[in-house]
């Protein structure tokens, strides 16, 4: 069963913030939205150019034709407006009490003119108290402590924490309006306890609604039954996916809107069953480890769109930059830990089948490295051996694997090819991101390490000879193969972001 959360805000008509964003950060989170309006406000992207305050009489008529009729596992509130309104908002979910309550604090203007009287800030303050977690700004959260706004995260997070225990509710601080390319998220609980979120900055001026639509998404992820600090670390990910994505919207001629539906998209083109398109348009992306002659040329001006797609991944995106989440890099090794031992025996099968001596003793010198050093990797970052069950993405790229190792041997070496050319080709490109104290610093060295990269070179140039021996019905076969094995690299590396 879906959650039912409501949301008590104001209206945003071109759709990028208030009681539009909400509905839309529900849905795409999980949820069924339920809305309530407090304020009809004319907006857009370039500013509020008026607003119409309904009778007390019509709010408390909204509340009661939702509480008299569904039952609400979660509330998030926006945009109040006045005193009274905070108050009769905060009397009514006394009496009607819900799971969870998240309180987007609209105290604050981003010009950093106080939007609400001292009476109306004290009321708010008060609801606050009933809060499961409050999403302030960082000029509200000043305001809420009766403090100066801070100019760095850890006086934020130091701030939040004297603010939780007055309050005697979670804060979640926001990095948004800080300078610097980081935009880290905290959560910190009354007890002091914080959890931080990493999270990178995304270059737009195109975040109108941001505020608005997290904490809805946080309640919908609370509702969806996710620990609070789960929800907001996914919360936390869902909007930066629909930041990087908000230029390609061209909606207003102010600070656009972000695109909500971006996360989701992605699950829709993941469960997409056309057919693989196995003649793809080339891409201009040039080789770093280069063919080593016309049948391997020909095989990267199939895949090279392929590793374009690969690197726009939002997996890779945020690999690169150190915010994804330890879960889904741990679900990402945990898969990759099974598929290397599928694909250790895969290499084991292309050497039995290998023409002469040199490449057989080739071939099988990878199958041990897959099998020892690889896995020795892995078991390092994830602290023993792993056990777990394939996801339908691994079992499909290993079955390909294994059905391979039975054709003629072009075929099976064109299979195991892009593990080798697409892995090298990202690592040595996300090689300049990485640093000593980068939080995945072991994964992004070992595959971009000269030794690998000579393994992927001479690996290249055993399946061109491979694919020069082979007679031309052979070589679309080999091709199909190698094409098919790129998409699963694709799949491979986007599952785990979908596994959260």
């Amino acid at each position: 069963m879906l959650p039912r959360v409501l949301t008590i805000a104001g209206t945003d008509p071109t759709g990028g913030a208030g009681l539009q964003a909400d509905i839309k950060s529900i849905s795409e989170s999980g949820g069924f939205p339920l809305s309530v309006t407090t304020a009809l406000v004319a907006q857009n992207t370039q500013g509020v150019r008026e607003i119409h305050t309904p009778p007390l009489e019509f709010l408390t008529a909204q509340l009661d034709a939702v509480f008299d009729d569904v039952e609400v596992d979660a509330v998030k509130i926006g945009m109040l407006g006045s005193a009274e309104i905070t108050r009769l908002v905060t009397d009514y979910l006394d009496r009607h009490s819900v799971p969870f309550l998240v309180v987007d604090p609209v105290m604050v203007a981003t010009s950093g003119d106080r939007l609400l009287s001292v009476e109306a800030e004290d009321a708010v303050r008060e609801l606050c108290k009933r809060a499961t977690i409050i999403t302030p700004n960082l000029s509200e959260q000043a305001v809420l402590a009766r403090a100066e706004e801070v100019r760095t995260h850890e006086e934020a997070i130091e701030q939040a924490t004297a603010l939780a225990r007055d309050l005697g509710t979670a804060v979640l601080v926001k990095g948004g309006h800080l300078e610097g390319d980081r935009a880290d998220n905290a959560v910190v609980h009354p007890t002091g306890e914080v959890f931080r979120i990493r999270n990178v900055r995304v270059n737009t001026t195109n975040t109108h609604g941001t505020g608005c639509s997290l904490s809805s998404c946080l309640a919908t992820r609370l509702a969806v039954g996710q620990p609070l600090d789960k929800a907001a670390q996914w919360a936390t990910l869902w909007l930066s996916t629909a930041i990087r994505h908000a230029d390609d919207l061209h909606v207003g001629k102010g600070h656009g809107p972000v695109d909500h539906a971006a996360w989701n998209r992605m699950y829709r083109e993941a469960a997409s069953t056309a057919p693989w398109d196995l003649s793809p348009a080339p891409s201009e992306e040039k080789p770093l480890v280069a063919p080593a002659g016309p049948h391997t040329q020909a095989l990267w001006s199939r895949c090279s769109s392929l590793l374009r797609a690969i690197l726009g991944d939002g997996f890779l995106t945020l690999l690169a930059d150190g915010t994804l989440p330890e879960e889904a890099f741990r679900f990402y090794l945990e898969q990759d830990a099974f598929y290397l031992r599928e694909y250790g025996k895969a290499l084991a099968g292309v050497a039995s089948h290998s023409p002469n001596s040199q490449d057989m003793i080739a071939w099988a010198r990878d199958a041990q490295n897959t099998m020892t050093e690889e896995a020795n990797l892995h078991r390092e970052i994830l602290g023993g051996e792993t056990h777990t069950d394939p996801s339908y993405v691994t079992l499909g790229y290993t079955s390909l694997l294994g059905a391979a190792a039975g054709k003629d041997y072009a075929v099976a070496a064109a299979t195991v090819l892009p593990c080798y050319w697409l892995y090298a080709e990202v690592a040595l490109r996300m090689a300049e991101k990485n640093t000593p104290n980068h939080p995945y610093h072991a994964w992004l060295s070992a595959y971009a390490d000269e030794g690998f990269i000579e393994d992927t070179r001479q690996a290249i140039e055993r399946v061109e000879r491979a694919l020069e021996a082979a007679g031309e019905a052979t070589r679309e076969e080999a091709t199909r193969n190698f094409m098919y094995a790129a998409y699963w690299e694709r799949e491979f590396f986007g599952q785990a972001l979908r596994a959260s």
